[in-house]
């Protein structure tokens, strides 16, 4: 009798075992396929800033015809972000961007009539709520790494995370100079 319940024992722990295997397992399952679902975000809010970006050109390209290596170093970043495949690639590529487009909006200051221009304004205001989209998909998308990362991490899941193949995540981090104002020449 005492062998048997020894059995039933060894039996009971080696199932509890295996259940929390596989909670775990499916629980890092679910929090990669949360980071690939907030990164999808990132990537629709940058193609949509993407799309706005060659109708404000045109629109920019109107009144200032004299400004071309402005407007072409907004579409040249706007290519590279598009080519971007790795979170660290777009990330970089965005930072381009941000810059370069901050140097056409020095552009627009010059030029009041665009400013005024109606077709501007709509783009201006769908490009600032866009801007406000990624913002929150990158928070969005760097609290789901960073919950994955801790949980890949801690003991006893990082034993399921190595048997399984489960890696660190990368952040969609700024630009170091991100926080410096681009210096504008003309």
């Amino acid at each position: 009798m005492g062998r048997l319940n020894g059995k039933i024992i060894a039996i009971a722990v080696v199932a509890l075992l295996v259940i929390w295997g596989i909670g775990s397992y499916n629980g890092l399952v679910s929090k990669s396929e949360k980071i690939n679902e907030t990164y999808s975000q990132i990537q629709n809010q940058l193609q949509r800033r993407a799309d706005l970006i060659p109708n404000l050109v045109e629109t920019v390209k109107g009144y200032a015809k004299q400004e071309k290596e402005v407007i072409q170093s907004v579409t040249d970043a706007r290519a590279k972000l598009a080519g971007a495949r790795t979170p660290q690639e777009q990330a970089a590529a965005n930072n381009e961007l941000n810059s370069a487009l901050s140097r056409l909006l020095v552009v627009v200051e010059n030029y009041p009539n665009l400013k005024s221009d109606a077709n501007f304004r709509q783009l201006m205001d769908e490009l600032a709520g866009t801007e406000n989209r990624i913002a929150v998909a990158r928070k969005d998308y760097n609290a789901a790494v960073k919950e994955y990362n801790v949980k890949i991490k801690r003991f006893p899941t990082v034993i399921i995370a190595r048997i399984f193949g489960f890696t660190e995540k990368q952040y969609f981090e700024a630009n170091p100079n991100a926080q410096n104002a681009p210096n504008v020449k003309f």
